[in-house]
């Protein structure tokens, strides 16, 4: 049989999400990227609610999206990275941002709704659950970037002609 005697392939690893980006600028021990534009944007469903159109410039709204890195691999002012955010990264994010205000909404407004019956004091009810949820939101995400959890991660330089398929 020709099997490898050792695979390099990491199944324990959560799956990373691609990216390329430029590099900007650099401060101290962090490069500030710039993701690149793929060609499918501005064309799907989300496109009018997307970072990637909004009122102003193209450089003011690019520059919305820039991020750091830690800049171990001595990155330059205008090269080409791979960077990664690895899968459950995006689900802790998303969890943080979407479920935790829509729960503690829709705990209050039960609540208020079991309690007193009245609409007026469910839709009061639902706000404060509403503006509670952010509170608790903003706080794990202050924490969940405290640990690095939510920062991305630079993978490789890019070769010529490279793009992402992810």
């Amino acid at each position: 049989m020709d099997e490898p005697l050792h695979s390099t392939a990491d199944f324990s690893a959560p799956p990373v999400i691609e990216g390329i980006a430029h590099v900007v600028a650099i401060e101290g021990k962090f490069a500030w990227l710039e993701p690149e534009q793929t060609t499918s944007c501005g064309s799907c469903a989300s496109a009018s609610a997307c970072g990637s159109k909004g009122i102003g410039t193209m450089a003011n709204r690019l520059e919305q999206r820039r991020f750091r890195i830690a800049n171990d691999a001595n990155l330059a002012i205008g090269e080409r990275v791979v960077f990664g955010i690895h899968e459950n990264v995006l689900l802790k994010g998303s969890f943080t941002a979407y479920a935790i205000p829509l729960a503690t909404l829709l705990l209050a407004g039960s609540l208020a709704q079991w309690q007193f019956g009245s609409d007026f004091i469910t839709m009061a009810a639902m706000v404060v659950g509403l503006v509670i949820g952010l509170g608790i939101s903003r706080w794990v995400a202050g924490r969940l970037h405290a640990k690095g959890d939510l920062d991305p991660l630079f993978l490789r330089r890019a070769r010529p002609g490279e793009t992402c398929n992810s």
